[in-house]
């Protein structure tokens, strides 16, 4: 084998350290266009952040004022007690509204501020506006009463309370208000009402633990307030069922509009006319109407309910705004889980 010369060796390794030399210049070339890479990405999101969150506003609010809007014009034409409960709804949802206008001032840019709260006080006026057209406030004049006349037993100087107990009920605040018939304040019981009791009444159900009730009839309205692992049944409303601090509790319930505020892990059955509303509520699951006693059907009569017209799955989430997602706050109870027979 050929000798190797000085020559060629030192030709040898200035060849390998010119390839050396070229792999790292090849390697900070390609590390310096990936950082300017990462740097371009991290400057084209930091730019798609405020789009994407000011493009969700626009169509969260634009459609929650829709509807909020909606619901006034179906004021005009109702009767006073429907108006009243659909204005009531909108001036929750408005109030909801309002809250996320606030909420969401942080990302928006001046402009955009500056419409939505133009907007929104004009919803405001169209709410108020329409309050006064449809609900006029109603004018009291006194009666004068005769000098000469002398003021009988049950009119003397004094006996407003009097006259409260006359009528079942209880003196606020000056003011005479009708007691509602129900059960209040009570453990482990099984607890009662027939229709005979109950006759169109509103009626209050309120601090109850572990109890199972049973509410045959057709009542006015309906109040659950501070309920704990309750199975609850009513028959008929004819107006509406208001539901506060509700939980671990079981409810079947047939109404014109349900209301539900702060109440967590509760299954609800149930018939309802309008959409059922819920606010502050965590795992409320929802399904038909199940329970049946002799009489229901003549309640449903005597309601003037639309039997054939059950909204059980139409829920509004005064907590949930984003538009084609559904809530977390509430489910449709699987059919294999629900309910079907409410025998003791």
């Amino acid at each position: 084998m050929a000798a190797v010369t000085e020559g060629e060796n030192e030709n040898g390794h200035s060849r390998e350290r010119g390839a050396v030399g070229l792999k790292q210049r090849i390697h900070r070339r390609h590390q310096a266009l990936t950082e300017a890479a990462e740097r371009r990405r991290e400057a084209r999101d930091g730019r798609s952040v405020p789009e994407e969150q000011s493009d969700y506003f626009s169509n969260a609010f634009n459609h929650e004022r829709a509807q909020i809007e909606e619901l006034l014009r179906r004021c005009y034409g109702a009767e006073r007690t429907s108006a009243f409960e659909i204005l009531d709804q909108a001036k929750l949802r408005t109030e909801q509204l309002q809250k996320f206008l606030k909420d969401s001032s942080g990302f928006l840019k001046n402009y955009e501020l500056q419409q939505a709260q133009d907007a929104f006080r004009k919803l405001q006026s169209s709410l108020e506006e329409t309050r006064e057209e449809v609900l006029p406030k109603k004018k009291f004049a006194f009666k004068a009463r005769s000098k000469t006349s002398e003021p009988t037993p049950q009119q003397t100087p004094g006996s407003d309370e009097a006259a409260a107990d006359d009528v079942g009920g209880t003196q606020v605040d000056g003011a005479v208000t009708v007691e509602q018939c129900g059960f209040s304040n009570m453990e482990n019981a099984f607890l009662t009402k027939t229709a005979e009791e109950i006759q169109k009444q509103d009626v209050l159900l309120t601090h109850l633990t572990n109890c199972r009730v049973r509410l045959k009839g057709c009542p006015s309205t309906l109040h659950l307030k501070d309920i704990d692992g309750c199975e609850i049944l009513c028959g008929p409303v004819s107006s509406s069922v208001f539901v506060d601090r509700c939980q671990n509790s079981m409810l079947a319930l047939a109404c014109q509009q349900l209301r539900t505020h702060n109440t967590t892990d509760t299954q609800v059955y149930l018939h309802v006319t309008s959409r059922a509303i819920i606010e502050n509520c965590r795992g409320v699951g929802f399904a038909p109407f199940s329970w049946s006693y002799p009489t229901l059907e003549e309640d449903f009569r005597l309601s003037s309910l639309d039997r054939g017209r059950n909204n059980w799955n139409t829920v509004d989430d005064f907590n949930w705004l984003a538009v084609g997602t559904p809530s977390p706050n509430w489910s449709v109870i699987p059919e294999e889980d629900r309910k079907i027979s409410w025998d003791l």
